[in-house]
C-alpha cells in the first residue's frame, strides 16, 4: 500500500477519541490542567481553576490515582467476507484502495457519540465492525463499487470525518451481509472554481479547514464553520443538514450548496445545469440534505463562495442573568446589524470558560481584580447568575463599525457590560476544545455529552427548565454519585426562535453499564425537550439515537413517501446503515 495516501489508521488524529494526537488535556502533579500541543488557543496554557470548578459542579473529587483503564487490545468482530465480491475488488482496484486492517475497521465502525460509541470502544467493546474499508478516489470508482455491491449483495456505509454524535455510524445488529465502509477523504479537491460567478465545485471528502485553507489562498472563503470544522467533511454536512457558527452571514449548509452529486444504486442524482436558483418542479437535491447515508454516496457539490472579509473582529458582553441575555438576543434578531456569529452562554458555561483561563500574575492580575471588583461590587452583578454573549463580526470596516456601534448600544439598553475582544475571541475559539475536555474527564469516570434543539422564542425557558429538571430527577432516581451537570448556550438565532445547545455531565464511578444508563437519561431529556416545544435536532441529525422521536416530527404519509423513495431507488438496501426512519 502507498505510504503517501490517506489511511485513517495512519492519520494524525486519535482515531477513536476526538481530535489530533498532538492535542489533549492532562492533569499535572500540582492539580493544574494543561492542554498539550500548539494547535489551539488553549494550547500550552496551565489552568489552575479547572479541577476545582469540576469538583464543585460535579460534586466529586478528581483522584489522579483512580482512572478508567482503556482497553489495550480492542476486540474486533470476526470478518464477514463475501469472497466473490472481494475477489472482484482485488482484480479491479489497486491494493491501496482497500484495507482489512483491524484498527482501520474499528475506526470506521463508530462516530463520536459519547456513551454508545466512544465510551464503549475505549473501555468496553462495540458489537459489530465493518468488514473492510474502501478508500475511493473518484466518481468512477464510487460508481463501480456500488455496481459490485448490488451484484453481490454487499452493504455500503459512506464515511466522512467520523464526527457524528447520533450513532449514525453504529453498525446495525441485524445486518448479516458483508459491510464496506466507503471512506471519501481522498476525494478532497476543488474540481473547478468560477470566480466571476463566485461558485466552486468541491469533492465531498474535503474537511472544512482544508477547504477554507485552499480558498484563502485564492482570496475567498465559504464561511461554513461548524464546531467540527477541522475534521468533518462536505459530504457529512450535506448528509446531516449541518449548521455553522457563522450562519448569520453565510447561511446554513442548505443555503450554501447549489448542487449536489450523489451516486446511488440506480445512477447519479444531480441537477445537470446548476444555477443560482431555478423553479424546476421537484428538486431532487433537496432530498439529499439529511439523507444520512441511506440513499447513496455524495461525491461532490457546487458551493457559493465569498471574497475574504476585510477584517474580523470579536467582542463580548456580560449580562446580569440568562433572562436579560435572552431578551437582548430577541431584540437583536429584529435588527439589521446581526453579526456573523453571536452566542449566549449561561452561568455554568460562563464559569466553565473562566475555569479554563491561565493563572495571571503581576499587572494583569491587578487589572483583573479591578475589573472583577467593578462588575461584582460597583455594578452589582451576581457571580452565580451572570452570563455572557460573545460575537464575531466579519466584513468591511464600515460594516463592522455599524454592527459594533449598534450592538453595544442595544446591550446598554439591557444593562450589559462590554467584556472586550479578548474574551469574545476566547469564547468563540473555546468551542474547538470542548470535545477534548470530554475525553479528559471520561478518564475520571465522568461521562459528558452535548445535545441540541431548535425552539421558538416563547419556549426557551420551559425547554431549559424541563431538561434540567429531568436530569436532576433521574440522577436522584438512579442514586448516582455527586451532582449532575447541565449547562446551555444559544449559538444560533432566527426570526422565529433559537438553537439551544446543552452540555450534560455526571460521575458514573462504580455504576454498572454506565454508558447504557447515560443513554437512557439522555433519551428522557430529549423527550422532555420535545414535549415542551423543542425539535428533534438543529444540526446533528437523527442517526439512531433519535429515531423514536420521528413519529412526533413527520406524518405517517411523509414517512411512507421517504420509504417508497428508498425502495424504488435502493431496492436491495445496499445502503443499509439504517439511520432515521430506517433505524431498527
Amino acid at each position: 500500500m502507498s505510504d503517501n495516501k490517506f489511511f485513517a489508521n495512519r492519520h494524525s488524529t486519535w482515531g477513536h477519541k476526538w481530535g489530533y494526537k498532538d492535542s489533549r488535556f492532562v492533569l499535572n502533579k500540582d492539580r493544574t490542567v494543561s492542554m498539550e500541543g500548539d494547535r489551539y488557543e488553549l494550547s500550552g496554557t496551565r489552568m489552575p481553576d479547572f479541577i476545582p470548578y469540576i469538583e464543585e459542579v460535579i460534586g466529586i473529587e478528581i483522584n489522579p490515582g483512580n482512572t478508567l483503564t482503556e482497553v489495550e487490545h480492542k476486540p474486533v468482530s470476526p470478518l464477514n467476507i463475501n469472497q466473490v465480491f472481494v475477489d472482484n475488488i482485488k482484480s479491479e482496484f489497486e491494493d491501496d484502495r482497500y484495507s482489512f486492517d483491524d484498527e482501520d475497521r474499528l475506526i470506521h465502525s463508530h462516530g463520536q457519540t459519547t456513551s454508545e460509541e466512544v465510551y464503549k470502544i475505549l473501555y468496553n467493546q462495540i458489537k459489530r465492525c465493518v468488514d473492510t474499508v474502501f478508500y475511493v478516489e473518484n466518481d468512477k470508482e464510487v460508481q463501480r463499487l456500488i455496481e459490485l455491491a448490488v451484484e453481490f449483495d454487499v452493504c455500503l456505509v459512506p464515511f466522512g470525518g467520523g464526527t457524528s454524535v447520533t450513532s449514525a455510524l453504529k453498525i446495525p445488529s441485524s445486518e448479516q451481509r458483508m459491510i464496506v465502509s466507503v471512506d471519501l477523504r481522498r476525494m478532497n479537491q476543488i474540481e473547478w472554481i468560477n470566480e466571476e460567478d463566485r461558485q466552486i465545485c468541491v469533492q465531498a471528502g474535503i474537511t472544512g479547514s482544508d477547504l477554507e485553507d485552499l480558498l484563502r489562498k485564492k482570496g475567498y472563503c465559504m464561511g461554513h464553520e461548524p464546531d467540527s470544522v477541522e475534521l468533518s467533511t462536505l459530504g457529512g454536512w450535506i448528509a446531516t443538514n449541518a449548521s455553522g457558527m457563522k450562519k448569520n452571514r453565510y447561511g446554513n449548509i442548505e443555503d450554501i450548496v447549489e448542487n449536489v452529486t450523489m451516486i446511488t444504486a440506480k445512477g447519479t442524482v444531480e441537477q445537470v445545469k446548476p444555477l443560482s436558483r431555478a423553479s424546476i418542479g421537484f428538486k431532487p437535491q433537496n432530498i439529499l440534505f439529511g439523507s444520512e447515508g441511506n440513499l447513496g454516496i455524495i461525491t461532490k457539490a457546487v458551493l457559493k463562495i465569498h471574497k475574504t472579509p476585510e477584517i474580523k473582529k470579536y467582542n463580548s458582553i456580560i449580562f446580569k442573568d440568562w433572562d436579560a441575555g435572552v431578551q437582548f438576543l430577541y431584540n437583536l434578531s429584529k435588527t439589521n446589524f446581526i453579526p456573523s456569529s453571536v452566542r449566549l452562554v449561561d452561568n455554568m458555561q460562563f464559569r466553565f470558560g473562566q475555569a479554563l483561563k491561565p493563572k495571571v500574575q503581576g499587572f494583569k492580575k491587578i487589572i483583573g481584580q479591578i475589573e472583577k471588583f467593578f462588575v461584582l461590587k460597583i455594578k452589582g452583578f451576581d457571580a452565580e447568575k451572570m452570563c455572557a454573549t460573545t460575537f464575531l463580526m466579519e466584513g468591511s470596516h464600515n460594516e463592522i463599525a455599524y454592527q459594533e456601534k449598534n450592538i453595544l448600544k442595544l446591550a446598554k439598553q439591557h444593562d450589559g457590560l462590554v467584556g472586550g475582544a479578548g474574551n469574545g475571541k476566547r469564547g468563540y475559539l473555546l468551542t474547538f476544545a470542548i470535545a477534548y475536555v470530554r475525553d479528559f474527564l471520561t478518564d475520571f469516570h465522568i461521562i459528558g455529552e452535548t445535545m441540541e434543539t431548535t425552539v421558538p422564542w416563547s419556549k426557551i425557558k420551559p425547554v431549559c427548565e424541563a431538561a434540567s429538571n429531568t436530569l436532576f430527577e433521574l440522577h436522584k432516581k438512579h442514586n448516582l454519585p455527586g451532582k449532575p451537570y447541565i449547562s446551555y448556550r444559544i449559538p444560533q438565532i432566527y426570526h422565529t426562535g433559537v438553537c439551544i445547545y446543552f452540555m450534560l455531565g455526571m460521575s458514573v464511578e462504580n455504576i454498572s453499564n454506565a454508558e447504557d444508563l447515560f443513554s437512557e437519561i439522555e433519551h428522557a431529556i430529549r423527550r422532555a425537550i420535545m414535549d415542551r416545544g423543542g425539535s428533534i435536532s438543529h444540526h446533528h441529525g437523527v442517526g439512531k439515537i433519535r429515531k423514536d422521536f420521528l413519529k412526533d416530527t413527520l406524518s405517517d404519509s411523509s414517512v411512507e413517501l421517504i420509504k417508497d423513495l428508498k425502495k424504488a431507488h435502493d431496492p436491495s438496501n445496499i445502503f443499509g446503515i439504517r439511520n432515521g426512519i430506517f433505524a431498527d
